[in-house]
């Protein structure tokens, strides 16, 4: 990470800082190696030139998801990349393919529900947003298709959000594996529920975490073949022992002990403990409790995750006895013995402490006071007790307590292990690793070494994971990268774990050497390392060392390090807790070999360390490893608080700044060939201009600029380290002689500007003088206009006034002419028209006369000719039932009863004629006579106002008397004349009054009299409809009482030997009538007969030659008939499906509906599924949807479950209650009654009304599986358009990634062809809902459900574009939403296109993805509100989601920002809000796939369907399926 030199006056760096770590500002000056910067608190600090490192200016303002692509890969790039992510709430970031977690502190629950786990499911690793569902989808994927198995390495310091994640990760793995475990709990379950009991005992508190894991905890979840979780396992590693008997302040001992001193106070007494003070292995450190941790909360909440991990009460008991022991066993101290180097018991409170111990683990007191102060040695010729001093006794004391404790947390690791289950048979499996991290503290002891050396150890594993990840990337790309140096950190571990001559190996040689003490130690290792550059010796100390690790160096006191790595297995100690009688504490101490208990062995913890470390990293390296870097942001446990200096350390210390400066040895900046041309194409235009291609144009420009060391790849540019620096000066300088150029241009245009604008003043000034000079002289000439149009309009006014005298005088002589003509012409009309109206009326009068006579005559002779031939048809009938004289009483009772209704519905149908008849004539006569009276009005109207205008006209046109002359007697006797004549016209105008009057009242009785007419004929209607409801009951009773005279008479043929002769009678023909006149319908009689004879006949003649074939035979063969039918393509009648109608009219006829048993409906059913079992052919489904939709239909009109209330008396007479209707549910219909049962048919009325039918219960289960499979196929048929367009959507997603290139460098013809591919996504997608909707038109599906399948479609595309946009941020662009809105104009001309019947609300489902990508296309972003933006621009979008593509923004074609910062504030405001409300804070849309329908709702959506279509050819000429041609009226 060396600093490039590439920094000129102007360039925007980074420089240290002892705050902030770093802090950026702006060069100002350069003397020599001094570099002088203005930074952005307002200071200005000096430096050396190889302590700043280059800003990149252009990175996004939303940071980069992969630090690879960092323009500049170094420690501030790296720091302020995660600050900002972490300000948008992004706490995921990848480093190549190593994923760095910041803790927010806070719920984000959006980033972990189903839809975030589907989304990631089987996504490519880097294509959607960074998460540790992507590592675990890694880590999965790789195990299943290679079969090796994974491993998953979470580190972090406590605090970080280790466990947080590894329950993410294991949660996923279940998502996409799981199964249930036992007793319904998962295995991930499980394992967490474990978690508490291991905290208890194996976390502590430490310097830096209240909470810190003292031991590394491998958790391996194991799979089968299928990929589905079978078991799994915890391994823990590196226990951290010496805790047990030596703590430093201000650190704790393990949880469990200061938890059981918590304990109630029963629990306290039976174990004689107090207060942690008390106690020598809890009072070294004084610290006792934790801030916000209540210890005796924590023990019960410990008790009860025993209890959940399946640890019983007994081994609870035990535990806590073993623990209290523990205690005890620490407060016994020794006091030098009589003999030399022995030691006995110190004081009567040691006693009490040792027998409480003895106790505590139930073995004898005395021989534990032995074990801790004598030792056996065995030798060839005796066995030799000796006694061990003081020190020793302590060294054998603790030993015995870190011996017992750690076998205790072996036996819970092994008891919460066989709890959860492990499969022996597992091949593969991913392990999670969470294991402490890198420590370094002001006093650092012998545990922060054994953490120390495992970290080396992971870093040594994690860097050669790095190197191998980058060297697959180069060997990808094709480049040379074989003089690169790999950065190792193995000469540390030779220093730690070499042998001979390691710092582990002298510690276990110093402790093996009774007079070895720390300081010996401490000179042996100065003596040993004094060369070694890792190893460093304080000045100012004699017993300390430091050493040069991989994150800094850390300083290690010597002082304890002896005393802490012993570690004796001492033989008195196994001896004496194997005869425990104490079951618990005896398995804890199982029996050895013999040759291995004879005498006491030295081993120490350092050694113990080293073994369990190698077989961790043997396991591995036997796995493929992924890497998850947890940080902790702050030490204050709080969200939004970002702690540089504090990241800085854990990246250190979590060796991502290590894996930066692997990638700084080889190529640290990579970049696409379009990324590079679009930020350093302004280095070469020419290169642009030309037609090259994207890596030769790369080239190129490397090359102009003189650049070596670089590579170019298959798809990137690699640069060396300082490279990219230099490029972004050459371009800063080619930027800012282009700013100059356009400074330049905009001053001339300035200055142009406000010449003109002073030249535009002048002339306006020139104007407005010249105008007032013009308006004066127009004033006058307007004056001089304004007098001569005066003076015309004067003489054209006397003109006028003289013609229009003129005029009106001719006008009015002309008008009395026309006037006397007209009249004339009008009288003569008048008579003529009355003449040929009374002619009229007595012709018609006569004519109808005649007719109704023949009428009459032929009425009289069909009812007669009728009688005769129904009495003879009635003798016939009663010569054949002879035999069954039972019968006989009851016909002839109907026959009477049918002759009188037959006689009373003549009589009212005849009464029905004369009332009608009556009531025309009157209402004729009354018109007529209105009509007459109403001319006559007219007329008398006519000649009174004629003949006052005539003598108005007459006293104008009398001359005017000037002087006085003589009255003239002819004169005053003409105006006499008049004067009579006018009263003698207002007398007749009174008496037509009168008369119109009175024609007025008798219209108004007519009309009362009419409705009278109309009431009566109104109840006639009505007892007319009554009786022939009683008819058509009656003709049905009759009509069932001949089918079984019928039967019976069958069955008395087959008992008699005369049955030949009887079945020759012909059969009986009941023939319908209309209800108007009762004549025969045309052609009815001989259609009937006909009939009736083609069905009789075959029927004697086959009971002639052969036994007669029963009726379940003949049923059966008519199914196989009908399924063989619809098994074919029948196609369509119109728009009606023929399979429907003609399944539903064979069920219907066949009464199919109404029986308690039968196989027909399970054999359709079949039928159907069999046919749509191939998913591919959309047609057939589409034909079958159609057929299903219109059939279920049917059955929803027509059938009524059994039991139903009061039905109509229509349908009441569609149900037999009869003998034969009982007999026909069980045997069908017979084939030669086919005839009676057609013809009843059309007695009662239209076949084909739906009139509904008491269903039993296989009719019921028929119609719900025709439902589940209507709703299976409109599933296919859907699922198969979104199968199809899945992919389309996907490329329309990745397009503007793919594409964008080749719109770089300004081609016209290349932008063209550009933008026509970015649409053929579009049009695909188009291309197959055209497809679709082709194929359901051509196959009559419904429009209602039609309009569901691409209302779900559409709603499918809006929640694929819109999570996409929100999970990629490369998606969530300017650009983007372009492309995207040209594609959504696509589908909304589509809409217009299938119009409203077929896409229905289609278009409103897009609304999402609408809304968001007119967020997206939008400008002046920072200027819009909050309000605006939640109320105007994107009202359905929700905070989560408004928040989340606010922070994603990025404009890639412009360069303009998102929404301002406050807006940002408040929404995470609203946001954090929202989560305490307990309100779904997911951002991503979920898609429906559920049935969007009801049967009523296809009930009432669909149309009355007409069920007449022509049969199939195939049983179109079977005689038993004659019921099909019939057609309803």
């Amino acid at each position: 990470m060396a600093a490039p030199v590439n920094i000129i006056v102007g360039s925007h760096v980074w420089v240290e800082d002892p705050v902030l770590a770093w802090i950026d500002g702006e060069v100002f000056r350069i003397n020599g190696q001094e570099v002088h910067v203005h930074i952005t608190n307002g200071k200005t600090v000096v430096t050396n030139i190889s302590k700043v490192f280059p800003k990149d200016t252009e990175a996004p303002p939303g940071g980069v998801d992969d630090m690879t692509k960092l323009s500049y890969l170094h420690e501030p790039g790296v720091l302020q990349n995660l600050a900002t992510r972490y300000e948008l709430n992004e706490i995921y970031t990848y480093t190549g393919n190593i994923l760095i977690a910041v803790n927010p502190f806070q719920r984000l629950p959006h980033l972990y529900d189903t839809h975030m786990m589907e989304q990631y499911k089987g996504a490519t690793f880097g294509e959607l947003s960074p998460h540790v569902f992507a590592v675990a989808d890694v880590a999965f994927r790789a195990m299943m298709n290679e079969g090796k198995s994974n491993s998953i390495l979470v580190s972090g310091e406590s605090g970080a959000g280790k466990t947080e994640t590894t329950k993410m990760l294991m949660r996923y793995l279940a998502y996409l594996g799981g199964r249930s475990g036992v007793e319904g709990r998962t295995v991930e379950q499980q394992v967490l529920e474990s978690n508490p009991v291991l905290e208890a005992f194996g976390n502590a508190k430490t310097v830096r975490n209240n909470n810190s894991s003292r031991f590394g905890k491998f958790v391996e979840i194991q799979f089968d073949k299928n990929g589905r979780i079978s078991g799994a396992a915890i391994r823990t590693y590196l226990l951290e022992r010496s805790r047990v008997c030596q703590i430093s302040d201000p650190e704790r001992n393990y949880h469990c002990f200061y938890l059981l001193c918590a304990a109630p106070p029963e629990e306290r007494e039976k174990y004689k403990l107090g207060n942690p003070k008390s106690f020598h292995y809890l009072n070294q450190s004084n610290c006792y409790e934790l801030d916000g941790v209540n210890d005796a909360h924590e023990y019960l909440a410990t008790r009860r995750a025993m209890d959940v991990v399946g640890i019983s009460e007994e081994e609870q008991e035990a535990i806590f006895r073993v623990v209290a022991a523990v205690l005890h066993l620490g407060n016994i101290e020794f006091a030098k013995g009589k003999e030399i180097d022995s030691s006995i018991i110190k004081d009567e409170e040691s006693r009490f402490h040792l027998n409480m111990t003895a106790e505590l683990l139930n073995c004898d007191a005395k021989g534990l006071e032995d074990a801790m102060i004598k030792r056996v040695m065995v030798t060839p010729e005796e066995v030799i007790t000796r006694p061990l001093d003081p020190d020793s006794a302590l060294g054998s004391r603790d030993a015995l307590a870190k011996t017992i404790y750690s076998r205790l947390f072996d036996w819970l690791v092994n008891k919460i292990n066989d709890s959860i289950g492990q499969d022996p048979n597992s091949k593969s499996l991913i392990g999670v690793l969470d294991i402490y991290g890198f420590e370094s503290f002001k006093f650092n002891s012998f545990e922060q070494f054994c953490i120390n050396f495992t970290n080396e150890k992971l870093q040594q594993h994690f860097n050669q994971h790095v190197f191998k990840m980058e060297q697959e990337e180069y060997t990808k790309e094709e480049i040379n990268w074989s003089y690169i140096e790999f950065v190792d950190n193995q000469d540390v571990l030779d220093l730690i774990e070499k042998k001979p001559g390691g710092i582990i190996a002298l510690l276990d040689e110093a402790c093996m050497f009774p007079k070895s003490t720390h300081e010996t130690f401490a000179q042996k290792l100065y003596q040993t390392f004094k060369n070694n550059k890792r190893f460093i010796k304080p000045k100012l100390s004699r017993t300390s060392f430091s050493i040069s690790h991989y994150a800094g160096e850390v300083t290690y006191l010597a002082d304890l390090f002896l005393d802490k790595n012993k570690d004796y297995v001492v033989a008195e100690h196994q001896d004496l807790l194997s005869a425990s009688k104490c079951p618990f504490v005896a398995s804890l101490f199982p029996l050895l070999p013999e040759e291995s208990s004879k005498s006491s062995k030295f081993s120490s913890i350092g050694s113990r360390f080293k073994l369990q470390l190698q077989s961790l990293m043997e396991t591995l390296n036997s796995t493929e490893p992924h890497y998850i870097r947890c940080v902790k942001p702050n030490n204050v446990l709080k969200p939004a608080i970002f702690e540089n200096l504090n990241i800085i350390q854990q990246l250190r210390c979590g060796g991502v700044l290590e894996a930066i400066r692997i990638s700084c040895a080889g190529y640290p900046t990579r970049r696409t060939f379009y990324e590079f041309l679009l930020r350093f194409g302004v280095l070469a235009p020419e290169v642009l201009e030309g037609n090259y291609d994207d890596k030769v144009a790369c080239q190129m420009i490397l090359d102009k600029k003189g650049l070596k060391g670089y590579q170019v790849g298959k798809t990137k540019v690699f640069l060396r380290a300082g490279q990219m620096a230099e490029l972004d000066a050459r371009r800063a300088e080619v930027l800012g002689n282009a700013a100059r150029i356009i400074q330049r241009q905009i001053r001339t245009y300035i200055a142009r500007k406000e010449f003109m604008a002073l030249r535009k003043a002048a002339i306006q000034l020139q104007s407005q003088w010249r105008g007032k000079l013009a308006c004066k002289l127009y004033e006058q000439m307007r004056r001089e206009a304004s007098a001569v149009r005066i003076q015309k309009n004067l003489r054209r006014y006397t003109a006028r006034k003289s013609y229009l005298t003129v005029w009106s005088t001719a006008i009015t002589l002309q008008t009395g002419l026309r006037a006397m003509t007209a009249r004339n012409e009008f009288r003569f009309r008048k008579q003529t028209k009355a003449a040929i109206l009374i002619q009229a009326h007595l012709r018609c009068h006569r004519a109808y006369s005649y007719y109704k006579s023949l009428q009459k005559a032929a009425i009289v002779s069909q009812c007669g000719w009728r009688r005769r031939v129904a009495r003879r048809e009635l003798r016939k009938l009663k010569m054949a039932a002879r035999e069954t004289g039972a019968l006989k009483e009851a016909k002839d009772k109907l026959e009477k009863r049918v002759e009188e209704l037959t006689w009373r519905l003549q009589f009212e149908k005849r009464l029905r004629t004369d009332l009608e008849e009556a009531k025309a004539q009157e209402i004729a006569k009354f018109q007529d006579a209105l009509h007459e009276m109403q001319l006559q009005v007219e007329e008398a109207n006519a000649r009174v106002i004629k003949e006052q205008e005539a003598a108005r006209k007459a006293i104008e046109e009398a001359p005017p008397v000037i002087k006085e002359t003589p009255v003239i007697v002819q004169d005053t006797e003409k105006i006499d004349l008049l004067t009579a004549e006018v009263e003698s016209l207002k007398a007749l105008l009174l008496s037509e009054s009168k008369a119109a009057e009175e024609a007025r009242k008798a219209s108004t009785d007519a009309e009362a009299r009419n409705a009278e007419l109309v009431k009566k004929l109104e109840d006639a209607d009505r007892k007319m409809d009554q009786l022939q409801d009683s008819m058509q009951r009656l003709e049905e009773k009759l009509s069932n009482s001949e089918s079984e005279n019928q039967v019976l008479r069958q069955q008395a043929l087959a008992m008699s030997p005369t049955r030949k002769a009887v079945s020759a009678l012909p059969k009986p023909t009941i023939v319908q009538r209309t209800p108007e006149n009762g004549n025969i319908v045309n052609g009815e009689m001989k259609v009937a007969s006909d009939l009736t004879l083609s069905i009789s006949n075959p029927r004697e003649t086959e009971s002639e030659e052969k036994p007669q074939k029963s009726l379940n035979e003949k049923q059966q063969e008519n199914q196989d008939l009908l399924i063989r039918c619809i098994t074919q393509n029948l196609g369509f009648s119109g728009s009606k499906p023929v399979a429907a109608c003609v399944i539903y009219k064979c069920l219907l006829h066949w009464r199919s509906f109404e029986v308690e048993r039968t196989s027909v409906f399970d054999r359709i059913i079949q039928t159907i599924a069999s046919a749509i079992e191939v998913h591919d052919n959309n047609d057939v489904l589409a034909y079958w949807l159609s057929n299903s939709s219109t059939l279920l239909l049917l059955l929803q009109h027509t059938l009524k479950a059994s039991g139903a209330a009061s039905l109509t008396p229509q349908r009441r007479r569609a149900t037999s209650a009869s003998l034969f209707g009982r007999m026909s549910q069980g045997l069908r219909t017979p084939p030669q009654s086919a005839g009676i049962s057609f013809l009843n048919g059309r007695m009662l009325g239209r076949p084909d009304d739906l009139r509904q039918v008491e269903a039993k219960y296989p009719a019921l289960l028929f119609k719900q599986q025709l439902t589940a499979f209507l709703e299976k196929i409109y599933g296919m048929i859907r699922d198969s358009l979104k199968k199809e367009i899945a992919p389309l959507i996907g490329l329309c997603i990745q397009a503007p990634r793919t594409s964008r290139a080749s719109l770089v460098k300004g081609r016209s013809q290349a932008n063209a062809v550009a933008q026509q591919a970015l649409m053929a996504h579009w049009q695909s997608i188009v291309k197959s809902l055209n497809s679709y909707l082709k194929t359901m038109k051509a196959n009559y599906v419904p429009p209602f459900l039609v309009r569901k399948v691409f209302t779900q479609i559409f709603s499918f595309i809006n929640v694929q574009l819109f999570n996409s946009l929100l999970l990629r941020r490369e998606c969530c662009s300017f650009s983007n939403g372009e492309y995207v809105k040209s594609g959504l104009a696509e589908l909304e001309q589509w809409c217009s296109y299938a119009t409203e019947e077929y896409a229905g609300s289609a278009w409103d489902e897009l609304k999402h993805i609408r809304q968001a990508v007119e967020f997206l296309v939008i400008h002046q972003k920072p200027k819009k509100t909050l309000n605006e933006i939640m109320k105007e621009l994107c009202p359905v979008l929700s905070i989560q989601q408004l928040y989340r593509i606010s922070t994603m923004y990025w404009d890639d074609k412009y360069g303009t920002h998102s929404v301002s910062s406050e807006v940002i504030s408040s929404m995470r405001i609203m946001m954090t809000e929202a989560s305490n409300n307990s309100v779904s804070s997911s951002f991503l849309l979920d898609d429906d796939s559920s049935i969007p329908f009801t049967v009523d709702d296809i009930s009432k959506s669909m149309k009355q369907v007409d069920t007449d279509v022509d049969p199939p050819s195939l049983i179109r000429e079977n005689s038993s399926f004659v019921f099909l041609l019939q057609r309803s009226e």
